[in-house]
């Protein structure tokens, strides 16, 4: 006959009794809880001057040439974030990037009235008449376009501009024009689409303001690739109601 023997160590904080029950309750370990709390990180709004060629994503396109929000850098843009709306590849300018949800319907819903404007270099100068019927709001095949705002922009202003890599393609007998359209909305290539239904094509698309923040305040203008965190003054502007500016 076998006899099992049970040995029990002992210890000033946890008597024999208490380590017997099958339950073990949170007093048992000599852990504070605050050593398992990981604090979360903190959410960021950046804007980035993207460049021309640049896919607002930061997974290809299977097939595509373009380059993706991933090869821009250093630095990189930081992980978790995603685009606030978006710019085709060919097209330039002010991106909102964050990792708060949420904020793609606080900036682009159309009833939150956030302005977006956009300076457009098209081919040829365009009449008064045309630039009415642009402002008038453009019925597209598949869409009607709000009124948007329209004036030409001067040589001064649209001489701020940074060269674009590669290059507009110049033809030396027709003229163009630099315009600014401040839309409500945002439709897929609705500006270029405007421009070409009233017999100007874009040759250059750059997005210079959202809500109240530039490119050239926030000191991106000249840099193309470049970005930077929002202040939370800055943050204020980007979502300030219409009535507010």
């Amino acid at each position: 006959m076998s006899c099992m023997a049970r040995i029990v160590i002992s210890s000033p904080k946890h008597p024999p009794a208490a380590r017997a029950s099958p339950h073990i309750s949170p007093s048992s370990f000599p852990f504070h809880p605050s050593f398992f709390f990981i604090p979360p990180s903190p959410l960021v709004l950046l804007a980035l001057h993207k460049p021309y060629g640049v896919l607002s994503q930061f997974t290809p396109e299977p097939g595509s040439a373009w380059k993706t929000l991933a090869d821009l850098g250093p630095p990189h843009l930081p992980p978790r974030v995603y685009s606030l709306g978006r710019l085709d590849a060919d097209s330039e300018g002010l991106l909102l990037l964050s990792d708060e949800p949420g904020l793609n319907t606080r900036l682009l819903d159309p009833r939150h009235a956030h302005e977006r404007e956009y300076w457009t270099l098209v081919e040829r100068v365009p009449s008064p008449d045309a630039l009415a019927l642009l402002a008038a709001g453009v019925r597209l095949p598949d869409h009607a376009c709000a009124p948007v705002s329209v004036r030409a922009v001067p040589t001064d202003e649209s001489a701020t501009l940074p060269p674009r890599v590669p290059p507009v393609r110049f033809r030396k007998n027709v003229p163009d024009q630099w315009l600014s359209l401040t839309l409500h909305e945002g439709k897929n290539r609705q500006v270029r689409r405007m421009t070409a239904a009233i017999g100007h094509p874009t040759l250059r698309l750059i997005r210079v303001r959202i809500g109240r923040l530039t490119l050239a305040d926030l000191g991106l203008l000249q840099s193309p690739g470049t970005w930077r965190e929002l202040t939370a003054a800055e943050r204020t502007a980007t979502f300030a109601s219409p009535s507010s500016r």
